[in-house]
């Protein structure tokens, strides 16, 4: 094996503190490549005999390079690297040191992920020139995923920008609504997080939870075409101003359609069908049963909870206790029966509080809601 020899040049700065891991089972040998790349200017060189302990080092170090023999005693080169196949990663630096020439030892190194080859003896200014590219490359890759990283968050703020600035219009929208309909902006929260509820008590994802929650207060945006007349009328509505005002379901799908966020999509859908019945008899397609999205059948039983048990234009509030009676009784026609026993359920559980109210004297046909 060739002697140490101090190089006339050094290392390049920026990879003269890159992690180098040598494994050879023969001391002499690690001894020489560290005196080798010591004198080059590598700071950073770690050497193991015992291949058996390759990868609990290659875990603690989490080298730049690895340097390894083939022809080792307790495991080979070939097993080390099939054990260090999943911390590897794509093209991570991997020289064979090997005094075997046979080509199909070469060969099947480069198929365990090897990168370049060196012959035992070596010169210790091919050693230097071989470990400097190898190690170059590293450095570019390490440079170039530090780059992405960067890339990668910047997108990610940005875009947690963009969200926030929907969701801030989203909210504003759904409060014009509502204030024209002569509320304070509570019913749409509240019905935003009886919805949540709901859903996670049917076992709907968290993500897709918090995304019936955000796009629950825009159901009744549709409501910002409907005359003041026929929106804030006191008394029952005649036939005519109740097909005005069922325009709005139609009306507030297409002021938010075009959108391309799951959370304005998701919006649409709900504003469109929120009025639909289980049994087909609502509006205004007359959709049924499973046909009506599953975010629609949930708002539909949360908004009708708050309309009953707050007071409105047309009538007074009911309990919440008389509230879930009335619509539980109307589980397999106007409202999904699986709905109706997940709301009840999260009611029971204490998760949809809400204040006191006094009984009511009568009710319509249909479970009012807002």
């Amino acid at each position: 094996m060739a002697e140490a020899a101090v190089p006339n040049d050094t290392v390049q700065p920026e990879l003269a503190d890159l992690t180098i891991l040598h494994v050879d089972d023969t001391e002499a040998a690690l001894v020489l490549m560290r005196s080798i790349l010591g004198a080059a200017g590598y700071r950073n060189v770690h050497s193991l005999a015992d291949s058996r302990k390759v990868r609990s080092e290659f875990s603690r170090l989490r080298p730049d390079l690895l340097i390894l023999d083939l022809h080792m005693p307790e495991r080979s080169g070939f097993e080390v690297l099939a054990d260090l196949r999943d911390l590897l990663g794509p093209a991570f630096p991997v020289l064979i040191v090997t005094s075997d020439v046979r080509t199909s030892m070469r060969e099947e190194a480069l198929r365990q992920g090897a990168c370049d080859f060196l012959t035992k003896p070596y010169s210790a200014a091919e050693i230097r020139l071989r470990i400097a590219n190898m190690l170059k490359m590293r450095h570019l890759q390490k440079q170039l995923s530090r780059h992405n990283e960067h890339l990668e968050a910047t997108v990610l703020q940005r875009t947690a920008e963009l969200e926030k600035a929907q969701l801030e219009m989203v909210t504003r929208l759904a409060l014009a609504a509502e204030h024209r309909d002569g509320g304070t902006g509570e019913h749409i929260w509240r019905s935003a997080n009886y919805c949540a509820a709901i859903a996670a008590r049917m076992g709907l994802s968290g993500e897709r939870t918090e995304l019936l929650r955000l796009a629950a207060p825009l159901h009744d945006v549709g409501k910002l075409s409907v005359p003041d007349g026929i929106l804030m009328k006191p008394g029952r509505l005649t036939a005519t101003e109740f097909q005005v005002m069922q325009e709005h379901a139609a009306a507030g799908a297409r002021l938010l359609s075009g959108g391309r966020s799951r959370l304005t999509k998701l919006a649409e859908k709900i504003a469109l069908t929120h009025h639909e019945r289980w049994d087909g008899r609502g509006y205004p397609a007359g959709l049924k049963g499973e046909e009506i999205p599953l975010e629609s059948r949930i708002l539909a039983v949360a908004d009708a909870f708050d309309a009953l048990t707050h007071d409105r234009s047309y009538r007074k509030a009911v309990s919440a206790s008389l509230a879930v009676q009335e619509i539980a009784r109307g589980a397999g026609t106007q409202f999904d029966p699986l709905v109706v026993d997940a709301f009840k359920g999260a009611f029971e559980a204490g998760e949809l509080s809400v204040e006191s109210a006094p009984p009511i004297t009568s009710r319509n046909a249909d479970i009012p809601a807002a």
